[in-house]
């Protein structure tokens, strides 16, 4: 493999992690098995390790959960909050086992042996005996405050039967009789239900109303003593589940001390078997070195520690039907299989539907409409097929291939080079990308349309009054007011929210449209350099491909999107409706960072990163992604990584986000010259 095919590969897989990251952690709605994401990133740390160069501090394989939520307070925390490594076989427990037993110059090796809760990770402070605090584990640096939250959690003491103070781990989840008599209450209710208790259970605790947790009749367990354990005289695992479970704090009782290795194999199969007995739901177990003070010994990952593995338990295979293949159709134009089953019972619940992920998926396994397959739940959430029972095919069934027409609007299906996915070309004028793509463009981080949502959206398209996103800005009021549920008041707030998107810069336009690879970033740089949409409709692809950050992959998609028709049509009718097509930013002339390049590397404390490239741009300066020796000024926080190296290399200016700050502070709006030190 070429270091350029590298590179490629390490990018697609970087995004795809991150993606799924932010689907599991920030957004609660996972879209495959756990499993299938320890392959991704364990790929991706392959190739990472055999070309060095190509690594980077913003790897998601090395940072942990997700960011906060900021609706919530944020908590800082003293030492970072920790993900597990996975363990999938006998095979690797053995390893573990083994590695671990060895790094302490022993050959037995006591574990404490306890199942893995599947919810939401939570830190909690209490204070001679009162609890004081309450975070959710965020991205393990900072966390979303959700005291008040937990304090409407009935398992959760106020205050401890004892006046200790200690910071202490645990999972908040929601039981599966609650669960399922909460879905039956929203069914009568005509609202959306929760797709499984973690999602119910994450989406109940990071409610900005507490007495909406109240409701939920959420649960919670504790599992670690962060802090304190020396103070106290603890020194083993078991015996920390124990004093917590003295203080009056709700502990998993089946959990399990381990002398040795067929222990920890016996303890893994009896919960193989009985973990659907349980009022809540399991992934696994979590298997933890039962001497705490060779915690330190062992120490750390950037991510995870080393004397503690997850065990993940293999899904539930059920064998049944597949009916049909429907393919549905996404903003991109993407293509998604989804196979229709006979209805059946999959770990817990009905299933009648499932995912085959993409095309070469299909066509590896094999899968045709009337086989028989094995289905299972990913990471217990999301139905897919896993395999075909080749003894139970009828014969005459025909191997099913891609469409070659889309589904939606009859436009051809292409597939790129180097993808698994076949697109449909149709673009804006798809109806299936149109609903997505008219979403897209009236989020928050693009035009931010203020009520025009999901509902709102469908109403509009239900009723032929957007067939475009340039559509949205011939909606009258008389219009709106023949809407179901729409009255003067709620239709003059749509109109409101639609006149003040008039008026937001190219970049975000840029970003709304949706154009492939074109993100928040890429779309300022796009933005900044051409300065108007007419400039950039007229730009070559040599022109796009010339400007710093912008490579062949993210020029190419700009100037297909650009060189369809219809694109431009859309284009074209959204200047003609005043919506505005300059850069705003574009023309700052002032500013204590004007023309210089800064880069942007680690984790932020006081704020995320789009924040911070906000902050550089509003001073006059730059932001870029790479460090080179035209660089002027290097800005980092927690973690940085190869940047901070190369640019300590380089004899760089450097500043970390203390140092910044107070820079900041003495700038008092004036454009001054950068003053960093060189290390």
């Amino acid at each position: 493999m070429t270091l350029n095919e590298a590179q490629h590969i390490i990018g697609r897989l970087r995004q795809e992690i991150a993606r799924h990251n932010r689907l599991y952690h920030e957004e609660d709605q996972p879209e495959i098995s756990d499993a299938a994401y320890d392959q991704l990133v364990q790929e991706l740390v392959r190739l990472e390790e055999q070309f060095p160069q190509l690594q980077a501090e913003l790897s998601p394989v090395g940072q942990v959960g997700g960011r906060p939520n900021k609706g919530l307070g944020t908590v800082a925390f003293d030492r970072p909050v920790l993900s597990l490594g996975n363990l999938h076989d006998s095979q690797e427990v053995e390893d573990f086992y083994r590695k671990t037993a060895e790094a302490l110059g022993t050959k037995e090796l006591s574990l404490c042996a306890e199942l893995k809760i599947d919810g939401l990770s939570i830190v909690v402070t209490y204070v001679e005996g009162i609890l004081t605090l309450g975070a959710t584990r965020g991205d393990g640096i900072q966390g979303e405050d959700v005291t008040a939250n937990l304090a409407m959690i009935a398992s959760i003491p106020p205050q401890l039967k004892e006046p200790v103070s200690v910071e202490l781990r645990g999972e908040v989840y929601m039981p599966r009789s609650t669960f399922s008599r909460l879905n039956q209450e929203r069914m009568a209710q005509g609202q959306a239900l929760f797709a499984n208790p973690r999602n119910a259970a994450a989406g109940s605790l990071r409610q900005l109303d507490p007495t909406v947790t109240g409701k939920r009749h959420l649960a919670a367990f504790f599992y670690e003593i962060r802090q304190g354990t020396e103070e106290l005289g603890i020194i083993r695992q078991s015996q920390a589940l124990q004093t917590m479970d003295q203080w009056g704090l709700p502990v998993e009782s089946h959990w399990s001390l381990c002398e040795n290795l067929q222990d920890v194999y016996a303890y893994i199969e009896h919960w193989e078997r009985s973990r659907r007995d349980l009022d809540f739901d399991t992934d696994g177990l979590v298997l933890k070195v039962e001497n705490l003070a060779v915690h330190e010994v062992l120490g750390h990952t950037q991510k995870a520690p080393r004397w503690a593995m997850a065990y993940k338990f293999p899904p539930e295979e059920v064998l049944t039907q597949i009916r049909e293949i429907m393919v549905s159709v996404g903003r991109t134009g993407v293509l998604t299989p989804t196979a229709l089953l006979d209805p059946v019972l999959v770990s817990g619940t009905t299933v009648s539907r499932a995912s085959l992920h993409n095309w070469d998926i299909i066509a590896e396994r094999d899968v045709r409409i009337g086989d028989f397959v094995y289905v299972r739940k990913a990471g217990e959430i999301i139905p897919e097929v896993v395999r075909v029972e080749l003894s139970l095919r009828e014969e005459g069934l025909a191997p099913y291939l891609p469409p070659s027409r889309c589904p939606q609007c009859g436009s051809a299906v292409v597939r790129m080079d180097g993808e698994s996915a076949y697109r449909c070309t149709g673009g804006m004028g798809c109806p299936a990308q149109l609903r997505e793509s008219i979403i897209h463009f009236a989020s928050r981080d693009a035009m931010d349309i203020d009520g025009l949502g999901e509902k709102t959206v469908d109403v509009l398209l239900d009723q032929e009054l957007i067939h475009t996103v340039a559509d949205i800005y011939r909606l009258r009021q008389e219009d709106l007011l023949k809407l179901p549920r729409f009255g003067e008041v709620l239709a003059g707030n749509l109109l409101a929210g639609i006149a003040q998107s008039r008026h937001r810069s190219l970049s975000r336009l840029l970003y709304g449209l949706g154009i492939r690879f074109v993100g928040e970033r890429v779309a300022a740089i796009l933005a900044q350099h051409f300065g108007s949409m007419d400039h950039l409709l007229e730009a070559s692809p040599e022109q796009l491909r010339s400007i710093p950050d912008i490579g062949d992959r993210i020029a190419k998609s700009v100037a297909d999107f650009l060189a369809q028709p219809v694109n431009r049509q859309v284009i074209a009718e959204l200047k003609e409706l005043g919506i505005n097509s300059q850069e705003t930013t574009s023309t700052a002339t002032e500013g204590p960072l004007l023309n210089r390049s800064v880069v942007l590397t680690g984790t932020f404390l006081h704020w995320t990163r789009k924040q911070a490239e906000q902050m550089v741009v509003a001073l006059g300066g730059r932001v870029v992604s790479s460090v080179s020796s035209k660089t002027s000024l290097v800005i980092y926080g927690a973690d940085p990584g190869s940047k901070l190296t190369k640019a300590q290399g380089l004899q760089l200016n450097i500043m970390n986000e203390q140092e910044f700050l107070e820079w900041l502070a003495n700038q008092q709006g004036k454009p001054q010259q950068v003053e960093a030190r060189n290390e």
